[in-house]
């Protein structure tokens, strides 16, 4: 290399800083530089860097940018999923495929049609009343449109939309049902994660409490069909609109009322004291407070009578629902609790909880009436009730039930060649099979069988079916069912 004459010359050089990168990632001896003074190399350096990483960041064209870092060791990337999601593999899926089975066949045996959102909706869908848990609890961002986007935390406010935008082409009532994955930023517990999937059912365009009493009684039908009664699982029943007699004899402001809901939610959560400051800075008085948390504390219809008087919509509504129970054959299930209000802004009337009777798990699933929703999107108001039922909470209890079914990989048919010559005969075999409805695991490389045996076993096959040349040449297989050990010659044309 030529002996460098001028240093300040050099250093202009748009080469320079491509040289000490390269230097510096390969550890190589700089003597080279020496003469260059120490203050100034690293003043360019760094000048250098930063001009280099604006080039890369803003992708300009005819940029220079600095060549791949080259590592002994490939860098490793973290294998887990981000924090509160989940993989699914296979046994998982199984377990998956198979709850999504029950929430399905429950859903249309009430007679419910299913519907389905974009996961991705504007945020402003979420953003309804001030004070809301769960506007911090939304993955949001900016699109490329400058346009406000979130991942759906819930499935209802999509579904308010779409009834919105089908306008009356529909006809009432609605029965959909929905089962959707679902993104809450929210503080992970047992059953609790920021994704998850939750089934939903929702009756629009029915005003009477009958409409409640349905819901709860598919889900029971559910929770009946996975093995768990009365004794397991249980609803607390209550309604928002005694909260609100409650607060308008103290003349509590109306639009203090989801904030005050927000705070009774977390009633057993959070010590009672801190539900008492809560309330104060919602505007309440001692003497308000006192008297409220006294109502919430009410575990029976006749001394929520006794309190409220007989005449308000709250205590009528409850009977109502607690009388279908009866005639449903259900009412084991329900119990009266007046601290049920549930934690979203939109619920107007009837809401309850599942709840697990031991009391290990946080709620099961949640629901009631929200009447006043469409209106809150421009919407006109319709008669509506919901509820949502997460995927998370109810596998934990049937761990702790022992209930989790067994859902090994089934396969009907395990096809394979005793010769290599022959795979292509054995993907006809399979091909006929598969024509015919049934499943077929092939054998798609020239394995002995000893390992044909013993995947057939992992994959719980009914029936091994072997490919040899002296039968193909007939027009024959072997077929072996192996749970007797049964073996046969059968012709193709006779296969089923």
């Amino acid at each position: 290399m030529p002996a460098i004459l001028n240093s300040s010359l050099f250093l202009q050089h748009p080469l320079f800083s491509t040289a000490v990168l390269s230097l510096r990632r390969h550890h190589l001896n700089i003597s080279l530089f020496s003469r260059i003074n120490n203050n100034t190399l690293r003043a360019c350096s760094t000048s250098s860097l930063s001009s280099a990483n604006q080039n890369v960041r803003t992708g300009r064209s005819g940029s220079v940018s600095s060549p791949p870092v080259e590592n002994d060791t490939a860098q490793k990337i973290d294998v887990n999923p981000p924090k509160g999601t989940r993989d699914f593999p296979p046994e998982d899926m199984r377990l998956r495929n198979w709850l999504f089975h029950h929430f399905t066949e429950v859903s249309q045996q009430f007679g419910f049609e299913e519907v389905d959102f974009p996961v991705l909706e504007s945020e402003a869908l979420y953003i309804r009343k001030a004070g809301e848990e769960i506007r911090d609890q939304l993955y949001c961002f900016e699109d490329r449109g400058n346009r406000r986007v979130a991942l759906r935390p819930e499935l209802t406010p999509s579904l308010a939309r779409l009834v919105i935008q089908k306008g009356k082409s529909v006809s009432l009532p609605l029965k959909w049902f929905a089962i959707g994955q679902c993104w809450r930023y929210e503080r992970m517990t047992r059953g609790r994660r920021r994704e998850h999937y939750q089934w939903n059912m929702d009756i629009i365009g029915v005003s009477d409490v009958t409409a409640e009493a349905e819901l709860i009684s598919s889900i029971i039908t559910f929770f009946k069909r996975i093995g768990l009664t009365a004794s397991d699982v249980g609803f607390k029943i209550s309604s928002r609109k005694v909260l609100q007699e409650v607060l308008r004899c103290y003349s509590v402001a109306e639009n203090m009322f989801g904030r005050v809901c927000i705070i009774i939610d977390k009633i057993g959560k959070i010590p009672m004291d801190d539900i008492r400051k809560d309330l104060q800075s919602a505007d309440m008085s001692e003497v308000a407070i006192e008297e409220l948390l006294q109502v919430l504390s009410l575990k029976s219809l006749t001394k929520l009578e006794e309190k409220l008087g007989a005449s308000g919509e709250a205590l009528s509504d409850l009977k109502q629902l607690f009388s279908l129970a009866e005639k449903y054959g259900y009412s084991e299930w329900l119990q009266f609790d007046a601290s049920i209000v549930r934690g979203l802004a939109y619920y107007t009337g009837i809401v309850f909880e599942g709840f697990d009777r031991e009391g290990k798990l946080r709620a099961i699933c949640g629901g009631g009436r929200y009447d006043r929703l469409l209106s809150t999107f421009g919407g006109d108001d319709l008669p509506a009730c919901g509820f949502g039922f997460g995927d998370a909470v109810i596998v934990e209890l049937l761990k702790e039930r022992g209930l989790l079914p067994e859902l090994s990989l089934q396969v009907e048919n395990i096809v394979c060649s005793l010769d290599q010559e022959l795979q292509g005969a054995a993907s006809a075999v399979a091909t006929i099979l598969r024509e015919k409805g049934q499943s077929v695991d092939l054998v798609l490389e020239n394995k002995p069988l000893k390992w044909v045996f013993k995947r057939a076993a992992r994959i719980n096959a009914r029936r091994l079916i072997l490919v040899g040349k002296a039968e193909w040449e007939k027009g024959m297989v072997n077929v072996k069912t192996l749970s007797t050990g049964e073996q046969l010659e059968i012709r193709l044309d006779e296969l089923e």
